[in-house]
């Protein structure tokens, strides 16, 4: 059996369990919202909040590790950590205390693993396909096509980062204007574009609208694998988001807790992507990151 860590930006999860020709068997499953990059400061780097958050779920998790049989364990490193000036310092401290080994990854290999995790658990799809992860501290996307990964790139965009960084709704929207055009860029120089492409979501923001569209009072993951939102539902979801507080927001069925200010950073990243490949809906996928990783150390 192994065990598997993403240290993100926002989140940090942890999945115990093993592969059989591809297919995931999860033994447990863990997650714990600690916001790591929060309060970020580009001179110093994580705040002393965000790292003591971390490293008391990350005892945590190696204290439910050593109770069970694992043979092999992976911790993956992601966006906060690799802008942090001051990540080594937390680097020491985690391995110190738990002896846990974080693995910084860079923004490519995140894409790669994401679209791994994703692809285990959704189908079929379409001969052109996009991944998009959304996450607290970058946002990645892969371009599939007949079933091969053409392009996986990391930017430097993320939830946490545009809710704590940017002040208006104009000035989010200029940094995720300047993401989308990269992309635009990119998908053009490899002759990609003018494809009818289909869109898969991932991560926290992705699936937390699919929890408040279905109205979850408890999170399923079988239930999220595989749903599809409607650009119209999302319309309306962000005016109403809009018009609401933050505990408001949180009081509604399905919201991770925590979340409320983020979401609607991430609605916005979403809605700009499905206006610019104009597609009327997406599917959701529950499995990313994390399950790319464990499905990593199985094919090593």
């Amino acid at each position: 059996m192994h065990a598997v860590i993403d240290v993100g930006s926002n989140t940090i999860r942890m999945l115990i369990g093993e592969c059989c020709k591809g297919t995931i068997l999860p033994h447990s499953y863990h997650r714990e919202m600690t916001r790591l990059a929060g309060d970020y400061s580009a001179s110093s780097g994580l705040s002393e909040l965000g790292m003591s958050k971390t490293l008391a779920t990350l005892k945590s998790y190696q204290n439910s590790i050593s109770s069970q049989n694992v043979s092999q364990i992976r911790v993956v490193g992601t966006a906060a950590l690799r802008r942090a000036e001051n990540r080594q310092v937390f680097l020491d401290m985690v391995l110190a205390e738990t002896g846990l080994n974080i693995e910084v990854i860079e923004g490519d290999e995140e894409a790669q693993l994401t679209t791994m995790g994703v692809l285990s658990v959704v189908g079929p799809m379409t001969n052109s396909t996009v991944v998009i992860d959304i996450g607290g501290g970058s946002t990645e996307l892969a371009c599939i096509i007949n079933g091969q990964i053409r392009l996986q790139k990391s930017y430097p965009l993320g939830v946490v980062q545009l809710c704590e960084e940017c002040f208006s709704d104009a000035e989010r929207q200029q940094l995720i204007d300047a993401v989308f055009k990269q992309f635009a860029e990119s998908i053009k120089l490899i002759g990609l574009t003018d494809r009818p492409y289909q869109l898969i979501g991932t991560a926290g923001t992705i699936t937390t609208l699919a929890a408040i569209h279905l109205q979850l009072e408890k999170y399923n993951a079988s239930l999220i694998n595989n749903y599809y939102l409607s650009v119209n539902w999302l319309n309306i979801l962000q005016q109403k988001l809009k018009l609401l507080s933050v505990p408001e927001r949180e009081a509604l069925i399905g919201m991770e807790p925590g979340r409320g200010d983020l979401i609607l950073p991430g609605l916005q990243i979403l809605l700009t992507l499905l206006r610019q490949l104009q597609l009327s809906s997406l599917r959701v996928s529950d499995s990313g990151l994390l399950e790319g990783v464990l499905l990593s150390l199985t094919d090593g």
